[in-house]
């Protein structure tokens, strides 16, 4: 049933989250590949395309020009993003890759949605 209300896509990783990789990704030439089980930090998520851009991974070999900023110009090495459906969250409690489920959670009265852990039941966000 799609969604009628808010289209924005729920992704269950967010900025900052530790992920581990759950397929090999293949860098450009020159660059080492991750292997399956790589964990890592997220450094940003791109709901709309369901990818998100991961710390060491991906790595991509970009060619600048001189500018203000890099006088000298060059090859320049970043990450690119990744496909969403290669990633897990991992579990801050068994530092082991996880599902992520939400709930929602009462604190000082009010309600809210937090992620949890699937196998711990432990809370994610704090």
């Amino acid at each position: 049933m799609p969604r009628r209300f808010n289209k924005q896509n729920k992704l269950n990783v967010k900025k900052g989250d530790t992920v581990a990789l759950t397929k090999a990704i293949t860098s450009s030439k020159g660059q080492p590949s991750r292997e399956k089980g790589y964990q890592s930090r997220v450094l940003m998520v791109f709901p709309n395309d369901e990818r998100v851009l991961v710390e060491g991974v991906n790595i991509r070999t970009h060619h600048e020009k001189p500018s203000q900023e890099n006088q000298q110009g060059g090859r320049v090495h970043k990450e690119a993003p990744i496909h969403i459906s290669n990633v897990m969250v991992v579990d801050p409690s068994t530092n082991e890759p996880t599902r992520i489920g939400r709930k929602q959670i009462e604190e000082n009265g009010k309600t809210r949605w937090a992620r949890y852990s699937k196998a711990s039941g432990e809370i994610i966000d704090k």
